[in-house]
């Protein structure tokens, strides 16, 4: 009996099928894995009970992490209040926490200040420093270098008030952990678009 193998009708359609099962794999060629991202959301809400708890549970409930929040009434005729979240978290998980933060009944606006005009972003801190001698003398050197400013003195401790970007603020405490730092008070990111870009509600945009 011939040998079907080197026939060569039966070689092409054994080359046909042999492509046809590399070429229609549903497996991906590689993995890709998405990077993880800080983003800053401002939140405009009605300024009403309940309001804070159901944005926070929105992120509790699903695992969504908050790195910082503030909030407070911004416009008082309208009863409205302001709430500025820094989060993190792949592309499209943050994308699933704008969508579902714009669902909330009483939310207004929900704006990523972290797109494509970067925003201007501030925090307040204050930071408590104990020493004596030199570390008091290094730790009045650093507040003055850095634009911070003594809100309390004694003969043991000083209390700087430090305003800047959160990277400004971390490098002033990292620089006051040597020389006696002992307590920390921030308040948050509190951010702001550039240019002539409001943030209203949704009847004035």
């Amino acid at each position: 009996m011939p040998n079907t193998d080197d026939h060569p009708l039966f070689a092409t359609r054994y080359s046909r099928w042999e492509n046809d099962v590399t070429t229609t794999t549903h497996y991906p060629a590689s993995t890709t894995t998405e990077q993880i991202e800080i983003r800053t959301l401002c939140v405009l809400v009605d300024n009403e009970p309940g309001v804070l708890a159901r944005v926070i549970g929105l992120f509790s409930g699903r695992g969504y992490n908050i790195d910082s929040l503030t909030v407070s009434e911004t416009e008082h005729q309208k009863h409205l209040s302001r709430i500025t979240i820094v989060t993190r978290g792949t592309p499209m998980v943050l994308e699933q926490i704008k969508n579902q933060l714009d669902r909330l009944v009483p939310v207004h606006r929900v704006i990523d200040l972290s797109a494509a005009n970067p925003a201007i972003q501030r925090e307040l801190a204050m930071v408590k420093v104990r020493g004596k001698g030199k570390e008091r003398s290094a730790a009045h050197e650093l507040a003055t270098t850095s634009g911070a400013r003594i809100i309390d003195e004694t003969a043991e401790s000083y209390i700087f008030e430090v305003t800047g970007a959160t990277d400004q603020i971390e490098r002033f405490i990292s620089g006051m952990l040597p020389l006696g730092l002992v307590e920390v008070s921030r308040t948050g990111v509190a951010a702001i678009a550039r240019g002539a870009e409001v943030m209203g509600a949704r009847s004035e945009s």
